[in-house]
């Protein structure tokens, strides 16, 4: 390659960085602030591959540059330096430069020069080999996938919480600005969870949905825990039959079962009843928290419970005082892990459920899905439903994590 080859790609690196962190800075400050700010694409390339530049040549120019000490502080000044040509060439396209937007800007050319330097790590200013080249391209998907996989999930959230606090007025003046106004007042900032609490009754369902989560655990828990210890401890005929078909009732899907059940449970006065829903629920979660509970208890030593044993412990003993014991960690996982799903669940609460009285907060959620609900209801009501299980998902995701990999190796 090119004795330059190395400053060539550091000077599109910059290019393509700035472009990309404008636009996105460009696209977050219009859906935050009640203007729209249009930037020129081609200046803020251009400002990207003077950051290039800057990065390549001058260092090369002169050497005191690249000195740990400052290396950084360089960094940051160059930031400061392109941010000013960038605003006099015309970066701001149709948009008025104020205070905050200047900020911003400044901001931005700091994250370009950062993802700038971070591209182009470990690169050489001269002749690039292959292996080079492979890097910085590996680095650009990695940085696109990860910008573009974020905003996908990331911007329906903040859709739905920025959506739930604006009023009527605001919400048809601009429905896609997630810019709300937090200096109002709290009856007029929480209207949307007020009304949903209080005149859609989701107090009750959030009740509902809680005793109904928290029972489903306890159905499922004690039988897995059996279970378990059945299939991984005892010998019985037909246990390696049991132990391989413990996920057979996932083969059929909800909605092939939701029927047959609907008829079942109507002729037996389970339907429309907290109980009939209990049912499906252990059902449905017995198998899969079986089955993670069996590869954690596989890992565990034999010796111990043989020990309780010859002490005169039962096998009933045993199970209390040393097996749970030492699995409190995956069990609080799959603990956890059955609690999100009874939480979320919607087919099988929609399908069996008539009365208001005993609506999980899924269920709820049909009352609020009518032309004549507000949208600020509707996205009150799901943040209602969704905030709480994301709060205890990031709370225990350690946990979670652990305890659903803890019995993937044996020892």
């Amino acid at each position: 390659m090119s004795r330059y080859s190395g400053s060539v790609a550091t000077v599109l690196a910059g290019g393509v960085a700035g472009y990309t962190v404008v636009t996105i800075w460009s696209v977050v400050h219009s859906l935050f602030s009640p203007g729209v700010m249009v930037t020129n694409g081609v200046i803020s390339v251009a400002g990207g591959m003077l950051v290039g530049v800057g990065l390549s040549l001058l260092p090369a120019i002169l050497p005191m540059l690249l000195l740990p000490r400052i290396r950084r502080w360089w960094a940051i000044l160059l930031g400061f330096m392109v941010t000013g040509p960038w605003v006099l060439a015309g970066g701001f396209a149709e948009s008025t430069v104020t205070i905050p937007r200047l900020i911003g800007a400044l901001l931005a050319w700091q994250v370009s020069v950062a993802v700038t330097r971070w591209a182009v790590r470990g690169v050489p200013r001269g002749a690039l080999r292959r292996d080079h080249g492979e890097v910085m391209i590996v680095r650009g998907i990695r940085a696109f996938g990860m910008v573009f996989f974020v905003t996908i999930v990331l911007f329906p959230f903040l859709f739905m919480i920025s959506t739930s606090f604006k009023s009527r007025a605001d919400y048809l003046r601009d429905p896609i600005n997630l810019a709300f106004n937090v200096l109002q007042s709290p009856d007029a900032l929480f209207h949307g969870y007020i009304q949903v609490i209080q005149r859609f009754s989701f107090g009750v369902y959030i009740v509902n949905s809680t005793l109904i989560a928290l029972a489903t655990v306890v159905l499922t828990l004690i039988p897995a825990i059996l279970g378990a210890y059945a299939v991984t401890r005892l010998r019985f005929p037909g246990q390696r039959i049991l132990s391989r078909l413990i996920l057979l009732i996932y083969m059929f899907p909800a909605i092939v079962l939701v029927i047959p059940l609907y008829s079942v449970f109507t002729q037996l006065g389970l339907r429309d009843t907290r109980p009939g829903l209990l049912i499906v629920y252990a059902a449905m979660t017995i198998p899969v928290a079986l089955y993670m509970l069996r590869s954690y208890f596989q890992t565990l030593p034999r010796d111990l419970e043989e020990a309780g044993l010859i002490d005169g412990l039962s096998r009933l003993g045993v199970i209390l005082r040393i097996t749970i014991p030492l699995s409190l960690p995956a069990i609080a996982s799959v603990g956890l892990y059955v609690f999100m799903i009874a939480w979320n669940e919607f087919l099988f609460a929609f399908m069996f459920l008539d009365t208001p009285a005993i609506f999980t907060l899924s269920r709820g959620m049909i009352m609020l899905d009518d032309q004549e609900v507000p949208r600020q209801f509707l996205m009150a009501g799901a943040t209602v439903i969704t905030v709480p299980i994301m709060v205890l998902f990031f709370r225990f995701q350690r946990l979670l994590v652990g305890g659903l990999t803890a019995g993937g190796v044996k020892g």
